[in-house]
């Protein structure tokens, strides 16, 4: 039986009612956390991201969002502490979007990337992707193409590396580009990687340890309203 994980993207601004249940159900340490951020627009990122991450775990394992506790795992990364441990999660996010990852199993990494034609994504790419990777982004044709490529391979690397519970830059050089089993240098292991359909201007990818191929179902959050 093949795998699944569900993403939803998730935009910043919520409706006011989405964004005062996002507030509602986190527990104390998230809202110290929110409310550290000195910019309010932060402090909705942050809120609006680990207040859907709460409602849509709960909805999948048939709880009350509060009643949920994420612990470090054993590379540090955030798990649900038991009972429900079963299910893996991943949050990202990049401007005014959000992603959420859920899958039961396997390990899931999710991330989201911003398109920014005006970074330097050719200098970036020859600095810290593999050779190949660098190439890649500096024949797209014109800048846009350039983020568009650079992203892709940014967001792809994170999933990765998300799901594996690592760290970011000592895998910046693990190739991604046409592969679909990307081995992860720290810690090392298989991880299959998936792009995410995403809204313009950006670009996602999904990712689950082991080789084995997975499905991905993706949608908006709320959908209409609060879940």
């Amino acid at each position: 039986m093949t795998d699944l994980v569900r993403v939803w993207i998730v935009p910043v601004d919520v409706p006011p009612d989405t964004a005062a249940r996002c507030r509602d159900v986190l527990d104390d340490g998230e809202r110290a956390r929110a409310a550290a951020f000195l910019s309010e627009r932060d402090q909705q990122r942050f809120t609006v991201a680990h207040g859907a991450l709460r409602i849509l775990a709960a909805r999948e394992l048939e709880t009350q969002p509060a009643t949920l506790t994420w612990a470090p795992g054993r590379h540090g990364k955030p798990q649900l502490a038991p009972p429900w441990s079963w299910l893996h999660t991943s949050i990202s996010h990049s401007g005014d979007l959000v992603a959420v990852a859920i899958s039961t199993g396997r390990p899931v990494g999710a991330d989201i990337q911003t398109l920014v034609p005006s970074l330097d994504t050719v200098g970036l790419a020859a600095r810290f992707f593999p050779p190949g990777e660098d190439g890649y982004v500096a024949a797209g044709h014109d800048a846009s193409a350039r983020a568009d490529r650079f992203a892709c391979l940014w967001a792809r690397k994170e999933a990765v590396v998300k799901a594996a519970g690592g760290r970011l830059w000592p895998n910046l050089k693990i190739a991604v580009h046409g592969h679909d089993v990307i081995g992860c240098a720290e810690p090392s292991g298989p991880h299959r990687v998936a792009d995410v359909r995403a809204p313009a201007g950006f670009r996602a990818a999904v990712a689950l340890t082991g080789a084995a191929p997975f499905a991905v179902e993706v949608a908006g959050w709320p959908a209409g309203g609060t879940a």
